[in-house]
């Protein structure tokens, strides 16, 4: 099971490591899904040495069939990350703007590569500067990281596996969007409305807040609720397994690490009109 302290951590403790000899790698990763790109807010202010990675071209592959946001090539994240600094075994600290949903995507990927010493700061950028710490407008210039990408440290949902676990007994898909968005009464991004048949919707208000996540207890009662059993298989999705990489952290959170992420979420799913789509409040099995 895993810690609280070994995936977030607050800013009070984060300036504390900052001040060691050998601190953790500060990895930026603001990101808006409609843009501007978070380098701009990087380059206006940052936490002290933290480099800046772009979720959509450094953390994910180009989109297309496989989804808006689908997994990197290991090659070309291997290089993004050396390129920041990021060490093999060495720790890193990931942050975004406040919402916490792109740093759990890094966070998550990171974990999937191979890479076990990632936490993300707990509140963002915006608790950094209301604890009135520092921050930096100087461009970084990191050394040269070592780390090595190894592939599939993290489970992993291809759109077969997550129906299966959709229409599974025992074992639950979390759909964490918004509830219209479930139901299929609009869908402002991709092309078809609706949700995986069998999928359950737990949007994402209900495990956490402004990038901030409950107890571990109200967590695994909020999981209970949507039908998650602890000895059962459990996976979420989003529209681009962004969001849903933020209900995975929960859910270790939760003590459940292995929780599945289906990375190419709606935006997969949809681009084969074969695939079945459920509308309306029941998750249909």
């Amino acid at each position: 099971m895993s810690g609280t302290a070994d995936l977030l951590v607050e800013p009070e403790r984060l300036a504390a490591e900052l001040d060691r000899a050998d601190p953790p790698v500060l990895l930026d990763v603001r990101w808006r899904l409609a843009g501007p790109p978070g380098r701009d807010d990087h380059s206006a202010g940052h936490l002290p040495g933290a480099v800046f990675v772009d979720l959509d071209t450094e953390l994910c592959g180009p989109p297309g069939a496989a989804g808006r946001h689908p997994l990197p090539d290991p090659a070309a994240l291997q290089a993004a990350l050396r390129a920041a600094g990021v060490r093999s075994g060495h720790p890193v600290v990931v942050y975004d703007g406040g919402d916490g949903m792109s740093a759990a995507r890094a966070w998550w990927t990171l974990r999937w590569a191979g890479h076990r010493a990632v936490r993300v700061l707990h509140g963002g950028f915006p608790a950094w500067t209301a604890a009135g710490l520092p921050v930096d407008a100087t461009v970084p210039e990191p050394a040269p990281g070592d780390v090595t990408v190894t592939p599939g440290a993290l489970p992993v949902l291809d759109a077969a596996r997550a129906a299966r676990l959709a229409a599974a007994d025992s074992g639950v898909l979390l759909d964490v969007r918004a509830a219209p968005r479930y139901r299929g009464e609009t869908e402002p991004v991709d092309p078809v409305a609706g949700h995986v048949p069998g999928a359950v919707n737990l949007p994402a208000p209900a495990y956490v807040s402004q990038g901030r996540f409950p107890a571990a207890e109200a967590l695994r009662a909020r999981f209970a609720e949507a039908g998650v059993d602890p000895d059962a298989p459990v996976g979420a999705y989003c529209g681009s397994g962004v969001t849903a990489a933020q209900a995975v952290l929960a859910l270790h959170l939760a003590g459940r690490p292995d929780a599945a992420l289906y990375v190419g979420s709606w935006s997969e799913w949809v681009a084969d009109p074969d695939r079945p789509v459920a509308t309306g409040d029941a998750a249909g099995r």
